[in-house]
């Protein structure tokens, strides 16, 4: 419950993902969307839908070959950073039931190509010493009071 009040109040746009591939090398990407891009949807599963991008699919196949990988979202604002083990299924979108697909889907977006299905091995809310508050565009306008 703790984890979902933290990170799943529909507010982050952005999360840090990072894998590992054969090698062993680590890879950090960054993967957004609107505010919820990133579903609650049960007590330790998570899901979002992925899309096509530089078409270099490092993350995904780190993921086949991998799947465990880490987390972290930031809450600049509220100066909050939620570090998450999780495994990953990664699930062709014609392979994914069609209540996942629709829980992850986002209006005004291309189609889905795949949907990335996050089981929280753990979590961990870490200290907010060093985070400097930085606000996005949305933020700084829902903050915004109107001149007179």
């Amino acid at each position: 419950a703790k984890m979902r009040r933290i990170s799943m109040n529909g507010g982050r746009d952005s999360a840090y993902l990072a894998t590992v591939g054969e090698g062993g090398w680590p890879h950090v990407q960054h993967r957004g969307g609107p505010p919820g891009f990133l579903q609650a949807i049960d007590a330790r599963t998570l899901a979002f839908a992925d899309y096509g991008g530089n078409r270099q699919f490092v993350s995904v196949g780190n993921l086949l070959g991998h799947p465990k990988a880490a987390l972290i979202l930031m809450d600049y604002p509220r100066r909050r950073r939620l570090k998450l083990l999780v495994e990953i299924d990664v699930l062709p979108a014609d392979e994914a039931p069609p209540a996942l697909l629709a829980a992850v889907s986002l209006p005004d977006a291309p189609p889905t190509e795949r949907v990335l299905v996050l089981h929280v091995a753990a979590f961990d809310l870490n200290c907010s010493q060093h985070i400097t508050p930085r606000f996005s565009a949305r933020e700084l306008a829902a903050q915004a009071t109107p001149a007179p």
